[in-house]
């Protein structure tokens, strides 16, 4: 019986190490589980993040990348225009007619064959330069490619960064709501005491309550536009809209009022060196000159060098077999073959004063875009100047509405003023405090914008 007791005591001992030592380990692992999960069910997304995301699985950046496949195919080929060509070509031929001995007189309806072989080559040995001036020019395609790609990807990036200030606009707005409610409702239930003790009016009252409903109305609107601006980062991203998409948040202050005074003569000519819509203009230009060279060549005679070599057997040859006759009737030649042109109708004439008219087009071209880079530049300069003032003159109009509000409010819980005047102030903070909140994601667009066209990367 002690025995017994005994292994009991020890089994029960054991189990209560065992069960200590998982615990243990639970409390050890099990936050590092949740973590865990935690990461891999909810991603917040940087800027960097959305916009390379976005850059890799836009639609017109990924065709953009295949035009530039396409076109690094067409300045191989125009290179290998130089190679001469090779053809190999074998002929069988089968006939019947009348044939007639020679040593009786006879004649007889019998068939033959014949068989030709021959490997020919021909190579452009000179064609007004034609063949250069075609691999500049697939060369000049390649560069206006990657500098079209460029820009796309730019437009992207703005896009995104929009987008994507646009989420954390709204999350403030929606933040703002909530503490304006948590203050509505606390002055609503301090209201409602005084309404029970006689101090106030009901009308008193209903004024608080009413102020409340209308913030919970627009806490709703505030929910709903964070929602439609996330929905629209999602889509500028092509990434599926999904409930657990999240964005992280910058220190925001530190972006604040930088009292720049941008000059833009200076931007501009920053950005005359760097912006690839600008370098693009310029190879389409220089890539119309090439179009009238390349015209102007078919005035100059073309100068082929070919060769070949040719053999054949006929049934109708006596004397030797099938293999003799090809070594035998093996025939290589040589020639130049010179095209000169005399008369094509205008079509060479007419071709380059195409030409001609795409080159001022490519140069309208060059100064139209210069000057839009311009106007943008004169504009982004002008926004930051203004979006500076603004976010200025709407800090000092909040400091000072909050002032008010804060002696209004204390005010109120002493019973000195009523219900109306205190939600007048209480509106005019509100409205203080959008203003401010626009005017300070505004300032910090406008930065971004500037740093986009002086070539600063785009980050927060």
């Amino acid at each position: 019986m002690r025995q017994v007791t005994s292994n009991a005591i020890e089994n029960k001992n054991l189990y209560e190490m065992k069960t200590k030592t998982i615990f243990q380990l639970a409390l050890i692992f099990f936050p590092m589980v949740i973590a865990a999960q935690t990461n891999d069910a909810v991603k917040t997304w940087t800027l960097e993040e959305c916009i390379t995301y976005a850059l890799n699985e836009n639609i017109q950046v990924r065709k953009s990348d295949l035009s530039n496949q396409s076109y690094q195919v067409y300045s191989e080929q125009a290179t290998n225009q130089k190679l001469p060509s090779v053809n190999a070509s074998v002929r069988q031929n089968f006939g019947w007619g009348n044939q007639q001995d020679m040593a009786t007189g006879e004649s007889s309806f019998k068939g033959n064959n014949s068989t030709n072989y021959s490997v020919n080559s021909s190579v452009t040995v000179y064609s007004g330069l034609k063949l250069n001036y075609r691999i500049k020019q697939a060369l000049l395609n390649i560069e206006s490619g990657k500098y079209n790609s460029e820009t796309i990807k730019e437009s992207v990036t703005l896009n995104v960064l929009n987008g994507f200030l646009q989420v954390l606009f709204a999350e403030e707005q929606v933040k703002n709501a909530e503490k304006q409610i948590e203050s509505t409702t606390e002055q609503l239930n301090l209201a409602g005491e005084r309404l029970n003790l006689s101090i106030i009016s009901r009308s008193d009252y209903l004024q608080v309550k009413s102020q409340l409903a209308s913030e919970k109305l627009s806490m709703a609107n505030a929910q709903s536009q964070l929602s439609i601006a996330k929905v629209n980062l999602m889509q500028l991203m092509e990434l599926q809209v999904s409930s657990d998409f999240f964005v992280s948040h910058p220190n925001m202050e530190e972006l604040l009022n930088q009292n720049v005074s941008p000059n833009p003569q200076e931007v501009y000519s920053l950005a005359l060196g760097i912006k690839p819509q600008i370098k693009n203009a310029a190879i389409q230009k220089e890539s119309a000159v090439l179009d009238e060279k390349i015209s102007a060549a078919d005035y100059y005679p073309t100068l082929s060098l070919d060769g070949g070599l040719g053999t054949g057997y006929s049934s109708l040859s006596t004397g030797m077999n099938y293999f003799d006759q090809l070594d035998n009737q093996i025939s290589p030649s040589v020639g130049l073959s010179l095209s000169i042109p005399i008369f094509q109708k205008k079509q060479v004439k007419t071709n380059i004063s195409l030409a001609k008219i795409g080159i001022k087009d490519a140069e309208l071209n060059e100064i139209d875009t210069k000057n839009q880079l311009r106007k943008e530049i004169e504009q982004a300069c002008v926004d930051v100047t203004s979006a500076q003032i603004e976010f200025e003159a709407s800090l000092e109009k909040f400091s000072a509405t909050d002032e008010s509000y804060e002696l209004a409010n204390e005010k109120f819980n002493q019973g000195l003023i009523n219900s109306v005047d205190f939600l007048f102030e209480k509106t005019n903070l509100i409205v203080a405090e959008s203003q401010l909140l626009q005017s300070k994601y505004n300032l910090i667009f406008s930065y971004k914008i500037l740093d986009f066209y002086s070539g600063v990367p785009i980050q927060l």
